[in-house]
C-alpha cells in the first residue's frame, strides 16, 4: 500500500509544481495504470459493480468533454489549411495502421494481443496532443482541427482497417465497430459542441465550465486505462516485454513518419512538429473499449492500455525538447496558448 501511496503522491507533486503542472495528465495516467498494475483489485468491482462494464460510459463522458471544448470553427479551419489537414489525417489512417501491423507480424504476438496493436494504430488523434502540440511550439489550431476531423473519420476508418489488416488474426465485424464509435465517440461529442454552442448563444462563461468538463474527460480517461489494466494484469505477463517494445516502437514510428513524411510534402516546421504529435498520440480509451465491447477480448485491449500513458510521457519529452528549438519560420510564431481545458486533456 505504501507504493500505491507512494505512486500518488508523485502524481499530485508533478501536477502542482509549476515547471512539471502543465504534464500533469501524462503523470497521472501513469500513476492509475501503475497502481492498477500493482493492486488490479482496487479497479475490478465497486459496490458489487463490475467496472469493466462502465467503460462505454466512461469513454462517453471522455468524449463529451472533448467535443465540450471545440467549436463549429474548429472543422471550419480545414478550408483554411487543408493541405495540412489532408496531410496530417491521410498519415493518421496510413502509418499507423501499417505500421502496427507491421510490427504484429514481426514480433510473433498471440493473434488477439497483435490485433490490438493494429487497433490502436487505426484510432483517431489522441485528447491529449494539442497541448503537447502547444508546447512544441507547432499549430495549435492545426491540432484541434485535426484532432476533430480524425475523430469524426474513425467510424469508417477505424472499422476499415481493421478489417483489412487485423481481419485474418481475430473476427472483426465491421458494422458493430462502426456503431460503436458512432455511439461512444461522434454522439458524445456532437453533444459536447451542442452544449459549448449553447452557452456561448446565452453569453455565459465558457471558462469554468470547459475546465469542469475537461477534467473530468481526464479523470474517465484514467479510470479507464486503469480498468482494462487490471482486467489484463496476467494476459499482460505472459506477453511481457514484447508487447513493450512493439507499442514504444510503435508510437516512436509515428513521431518519425509524421514529421518526415510532412516535410517531403512542403509543410511548414510547425506544421510538421503538429502532424508529428497527431500521428503519434492515439485515442488509447477508445482502443481499448473497441477491443473489449466489439472485439470481446481483454488481450486486444493490452496494446491501447500501454499506449496511453507511454505516448503521453514521450510526447511531453519531445515537446520539451521541440520547445527548447524554437521555430524560426514566420509562419511560426509562438502559437496561441490553448485554452484551459485543452491544457486539462
Amino acid at each position: 500500500m505504501i507504493l500505491e501511496v507512494v505512486v500518488l503522491a508523485a502524481a499530485v507533486a508533478m501536477s502542482l509544481y509549476s515547471r512539471t503542472r502543465t504534464f500533469g495528465f501524462a503523470f497521472w495516467v501513469v500513476a492509475f495504470v501503475w497502481i492498477a498494475y500493482l493492486r488490479p483489485e482496487l479497479f475490478s468491482d465497486w459496490f458489487g459493480v463490475r467496472l469493466k462494464g462502465v467503460v462505454p460510459t466512461l469513454i462517453q463522458i471522455a468524449m463529451f468533454g472533448m467535443g465540450a471544448t471545440l467549436t463549429i470553427e474548429d472543422f471550419a479551419r480545414v478550408l483554411k489549411m487543408p493541405k495540412a489537414v489532408a496531410i496530417g489525417c491521410g498519415l493518421q489512417y496510413s502509418v499507423m495502421p501499417l505500421v502496427g501491423w507491421g510490427l504484429a507480424s514481426m514480433v510473433g504476438l498471440p493473434p488477439e494481443v497483435a490485433a490490438g496493436i493494429i487497433l490502436v494504430g487505426a484510432c483517431p488523434g489522441g485528447v491529449s496532443s494539442n497541448v503537447i502540440t502547444y508546447l512544441a511550439k507547432g499549430n495549435i489550431a492545426l491540432s484541434v482541427t485535426m484532432t476533430a476531423c480524425s475523430t469524426l473519420m474513425s467510424p469508417i476508418m477505424t472499422p476499415l482497417a481493421m478489417k483489412l489488416l487485423a481481419g485474418q488474426l481475430v473476427e472483426v465485424d465491421f458494422w458493430k465497430m462502426l456503431w460503436s464509435i458512432v455511439t461512444t465517440v461522434v454522439l458524445p461529442i456532437a453533444g459536447g459542441l451542442v452544449v459549448n454552442r449553447a452557452i456561448r448563444w446565452w453569453g455565459w462563461s465558457t471558462e469554468s465550465a470547459e475546465k469542469t468538463l475537461s477534467r473530468l474527460a481526464m479523470l474517465a480517461i484514467c479510470l479507464i486505462c486503469a480498468i482494462i489494466m487490471a482486467d489484463a494484469r496476467d494476459a499482460l505477463q505472459s506477453v511481457g516485454m514484447l508487447l513493450v517494445i512493439a507499442v514504444g516502437l510503435h508510437n516512436l514510428a509515428g513521431y518519425a513518419f509524421g514529421y518526415g513524411l510532412s516535410r517531403l510534402a512542403g509543410l511548414s516546421e510547425a506544421e510538421c512538429r503538429t502532424v508529428a504529435i497527431e500521428v503519434g498520440l492515439q485515442n488509447g480509451g477508445m482502443g481499448a473499449t473497441l477491443a473489449s465491447e466489439v472485439l470481446k477480448s481483454t488481450q486486444a485491449a493490452l496494446a491501447s492500455v500501454l499506449f496511453a500513458p507511454w505516448m503521453n510521457v514521450t510526447g511531453s519529452i519531445l515537446a520539451s525538447w521541440w520547445r527548447a528549438r524554437p521555430v524560426e519560420d514566420e509562419d511560426s510564431k509562438e502559437p496561441a496558448q490553448p485554452s484551459s481545458a485543452q491544457q486539462s486533456h
